[in-house]
Order: structure tokens, then C-alpha cells, then sequence
């Protein structure tokens, strides 16, 4: 991956305002909770380095073992195990899906009924509602053989009240046990930059490029919670949601995602709301683990673990003028067995950029913004 920004290309901050959908198509959604899944460190670690994987990430053998062990062995009963899966509720063709929206992605893809009973039980499946694209086919390939394909519809997508007239609608014929094992989730909606959408032999505009035309500004923001439902606000920015400024860093697109760098921070980094992790460069992690007195790198584990009691120091960065704290309760991700538990901060290594995942975005009020002839991030704590 390319790596184009400096810190000295940092800009200074600015602050749009708004304390609800003023005009147009403006809207807010609220994440809505469906169900739990089980917190595993090694399996987010695996799934980050698959995803990316096309991309020229590359995963740790320590990282692989651990992944299997940990989707193979007996599952823990204990509540701090397992969290609250949150998705939005997306219109189409008039059935109402539950979909991930995923920053670090650009495809709008379903479960369908052309896959088989099988693949799609618990999942709502998509009817073919919409005008099938003759030729037309997408293809999601992860790093360890999962993934997913199928066909493509134009229909109409309803996401908050605004409405895509003829959106892609990519509809899986098949998806790997990855997919189908996580009942609550029926696809993704992907709000990356549409150079990246996999369908062919033409891609497709996201849903965001197609309906923000018809908002006030050219921006959709991020307000993700820590156990608890977040919201996405679409064309306005909501005050109420943050505290102080928010401070804009220029976005590299060259490589489809919401790419920036921050201070401190070696190498590029990408604002994603589908990756649960933090990732960061090694000197970084190991600065921050040397304030944890019982962590320690396990390579069981693939990555920094230390004792669940263990109260964990805030994490700090810089970004353009402005600083993002992660509170320390944040990066106590999930535990491991008995009083271990597995750090919310791991290493980039072998993914090619810093990724800056859910651990990281539920301390902010995040502006993923086209209002500008360039985009850019805004970022400010979350209130």
C-alpha cells in the first residue's frame, strides 16, 4: 500500500454544527442491537489480516493457530465473554435487512434466496426484487479462503428515510461458514470510496456516493459506544455528540479507503468501522503495554494479554490539532481463559497500515467528509 501523507501535511481543525437534521434528505440512524456474539482477540486479529489480506496483508502463523484453537475449543459461558452485535436497519426492495456498515469496505452486499436453505437460515434473504444486471457478478475473497458472491440487482435502497433510487444490490448466490455462522448479520453496507467495490465487469457507486447529492453537506459521521447502540448522522453534523472541536486531517484515496496519518503514529493509517481492533506499529503497542504491569506478548495468543483485574492506563493521539483519548476501560478486549484477558491494541505488522478499528472509534465523534474539492476526517471525543 502507498503511503502519500506526512504529519507535516496535518491541517488545522474546523467545526460544522448542527443539533438535528435541518434540511433535505439529512438524516440520523441508530444502530440497533441483534443478539451477541463471543468476543475472541485471536479471531478479530484473524479476521483483520483476512479482510486485508487482498490488500497485502499477511498473517502471523502464530495469529492462524490461535484463531483455529480459539473457534475450535469450548466456548466460555461467563457474560464478559460476549457482546451486543450492532447493525443498522436497511430498507430494500421494501424488506428490511440488518447490515454492518463498514468503512473499510464498498460493497452493498445481501444474503439471497438463491443460496442454499442452509447458508441463509437465521438470515433475512434477499427476494431478487429489483432489475438484475445481465453479466454483471461480485466477488469478496478473504485471505483464508472465506467470502462470499453473486449476482447484482438494481432496487431500491432505503437507508433512514433517504432513498437510492437504483442501487447495486449485490446478491450472494454463496458465502463461506464465516458469514453464515453469524445469524444476526444478514451483509454489509460498505462506505469506503466506490474505486474499491468488487463488482464487475463495471464497479458500482456506493450508497453514500448515490444519495449525497441530496444532503445538505457531503458527509456522514460515526458515533459508535462502548456497550452500548451508536448512531450514524448523515449530511449534518450533531454537536450534542461530541465535546470541544473537531479537528480535519486530509484523506489519501488513492487506495479506496478513508486513509490519514496521525502524529506519532509511523505509516498510514484508515478510520474503520468494520475492523474491532486498534492497530498500531509495534514500538507503539509496546509503549503503550510497558505501563500494564502484568502484560505481557503472548504468542499463543497473538498478541498482548495481561491479568482482566488489571486497571489499564488511557491511550492518547494526536491527530492534526487536536488529541483522541481511548479510555483504559476500552482496551480491555475480551478474556482469554481464567483471570487473562486480550488487549483492544495489537500490533500492525504484517497488515501494510495502521487500522483504526472500533476500540478506537468509540471514543469519538468521527466526520467522514466530501464537502471539500479533497476528502477529509474529522475527529473529536465523543460526548
Amino acid at each position: 500500500m502507498a503511503h502519500y501523507l506526512s504529519a507535516a501535511a496535518l491541517v488545522a481543525s474546523a467545526a460544522l454544527t448542527a443539533a438535528a437534521p435541518a434540511a433535505k434528505g439529512d438524516f440520523s440512524i441508530d444502530q440497533v442491537s441483534k443478539g451477541s456474539f463471543y468476543k475472541s482477540g485471536p479471531l478479530a486479529m484473524a479476521k483483520t489480516y483476512s479482510k486485508y489480506a487482498k490488500h497485502g496483508a499477511v498473517m502471523p502463523e502464530n495469529v492462524s493457530i490461535a484463531a483455529t484453537a480459539a473457534s475450535t475449543g469450548s466456548v466460555s459461558a461467563s457474560p464478559e465473554s460476549y457482546d451486543e452485535s450492532y447493525l443498522i436497519p436497511v430498507s430494500i426492495g421494501g424488506t428490511t435487512f440488518h447490515l454492518d456498515l463498514d468503512t473499510g469496505s464498498s460493497d452493498l452486499w445481501v444474503f439471497s434466496t438463491q443460496q442454499p436453505a442452509s447458508q441463509r437460515s437465521g438470515h433475512t434473504a434477499y427476494k431478487q426484487t429489483g432489475t438484475k444486471k445481465s453479466g454483471y457478478t461480485w466477488n469478496i475473497s478473504y485471505g483464508d479462503g472465506s467470502g462470499a458472491k453473486g449476482d447484482v440487482y438494481v432496487d431500491k435502497v432505503v437507508v433512514g428515510g433517504v432513498t437510492a433510487t437504483s442501487q447495486a444490490v449485490e446478491a450472494a448466490t454463496s458465502v463461506s461458514s464465516s458469514f453464515t455462522s453469524d445469524t444476526d448479520n444478514d451483509g454489509l453496507i460498505g462506505a469506503a470510496f466506490s474505486s474499491i467495490n468488487t463488482v464487475s465487469p463495471q464497479q458500482q457507486l456506493t450508497f453514500f456516493d448515490n444519495v449525497k447529492n441530496s444532503l445538505s453537506q457531503k458527509l456522514f459521521a460515526a458515533r459508535l459506544r462502548y456497550h452500548t447502540a451508536g448512531t450514524y448522522d448523515y449530511g449534518y453534523i450533531d454537536s450534542s455528540k461530541y465535546s470541544g472541536s473537531i479537528h480535519y486531517v486530509p484523506v489519501n484515496t488513492a487506495n479506496g479507503f478513508w486513509e490519514f496519518t496521525a502524529s506519532g503514529v509511523s505509516g498510514s493509517s484508515i478510520a474503520d468501522t468494520g475492523t474491532t481492533l486498534l492497530y498500531i506499529p509495534d514500538s507503539n503497542v509496546d509503549a503503550y503495554y510497558a505501563n500494564v504491569d502484568s502484560a505481557s506478548y503472548d504468542s499463543s495468543q497473538g498478541g498482548y494479554t495481561f491479568d482482566c483485574d488489571e486497571s489499564l492506563p488511557d491511550w492518547t493521539v494526536t491527530i492534526g490539532s487536536g488529541s483522541i483519548t481511548v479510555p483504559g476501560e476500552y482496551i480491555n478486549f475480551a478474556p482469554v481463559s481464567g483471570n487473562t484477558c486480550f488487549g483492544g491494541i495489537q500490533s500492525s505488522d504484517g497488515i501494510g497500515f495502521n487500522i483504526f478499528g472500533d476500540i478506537f472509534l468509540k471514543a469519538t465523534y468521527t466526520v467522514f467528509d466530501q464537502t471539500q474539492s479533497s476528502p477529509r476526517l474529522g475527529f473529536a471525543q465523543g460526548a
